[in-house]
């Protein structure tokens, strides 16, 4: 008998779960209407955690704290949910894993996991938000530790300095580190196939806070930086590499 890999396992996991819930989300419009709502974002991530830069998490290994306790910011410059615009709007998450369990292997048990949705959209493009931040931002926490609420969502460029401010409840300020050769590291093709973070400029935090549904507050962590373009069909492809991932741990 062949040998599972425990890091296929939790990245089948993690696409599992990511999977479902574009499913959920899409199940009820199909029905309605036929077919899935197309969409489009073309925009910047801003992300940060707790762990030492790089983290560790995005390669299926155990963060460097005890726990990663992080968040991402998606500014949408460019957008539609079908014939919604979602021009200048933006969308926040923040989640932690369990102590001792990397992002992956812990995929479905986090200690919570909170969409932020931006509190000046319209009902009918919070409703949008809402669809597209459940299939780019993974639902790793049980329902009931799941929560979408509404907030300002900010970000201020000064200089080399990011600032994302989330309501009341977080706000973190990094920059990218300057690479040997000029320019700034850059990761490409990481383990999980997720497209936003298809490839990242790496950078550190000057500071990251957070008081919502836990309290945690960082220096020196992990920065990380990427302008996209994705669609839906982007995270249709990610949920057949799951299917066929998932094919295989099978087979062996």
């Amino acid at each position: 008998m062949k040998r599972r890999v425990p890091v296929l396992i939790a990245f089948a996991l993690l696409l599992v779960g990511s999977a479902a819930i574009l499913a959920r989300a899409e199940s009820s419009k199909a029905s309605a209407k036929g077919a899935p709502t197309p969409w489009k974002l073309t925009g910047d991530l801003e992300e940060s955690c707790s762990c030492d830069a790089a983290c560790p998490c995005w390669f299926g290994n155990k963060p460097t704290k005890m726990s990663c306790s992080g968040n991402m910011a998606v500014f949408i410059s460019k957008g539609n949910y079908g014939k919604v615009p979602l021009d200048g709007l933006a969308i926040a998450g923040y989640v932690r894993s369990p102590e001792g369990k990397s992002m992956m292997e812990s995929m479905g048990s986090w200690d919570f996991s909170y969409i932020y949705i931006d509190e000046k959209a319209n009902p009918e493009q919070r409703k949008a938000l809402e669809a597209i931040a459940t299939q780019v931002m993974p639902p790793g926490a049980p329902q009931e530790k799941t929560k979408i609420q509404y907030a300002s969502i900010t970000r201020k460029v000064e200089g080399k300095e990011h600032t994302v401010t989330v309501g009341s409840y977080g706000e973190f300020s990094g920059h990218l580190l300057e690479g040997g050769f000029g320019g700034s590291p850059k990761i490409v093709n990481p383990l999980l196939p997720d497209p936003m973070h298809k490839e990242y400029s790496q950078g550190v935090t000057t500071h990251h806070k957070y008081n919502d549904a836990a309290q945690w507050e960082f220096t020196n962590s992990n920065y990380m930086y990427n302008r996209f373009t994705v669609t839906n069909k982007d995270y249709e492809e990610m949920a057949a590499k799951m299917a066929k991932t998932m094919g295989s741990i099978e087979k062996n």
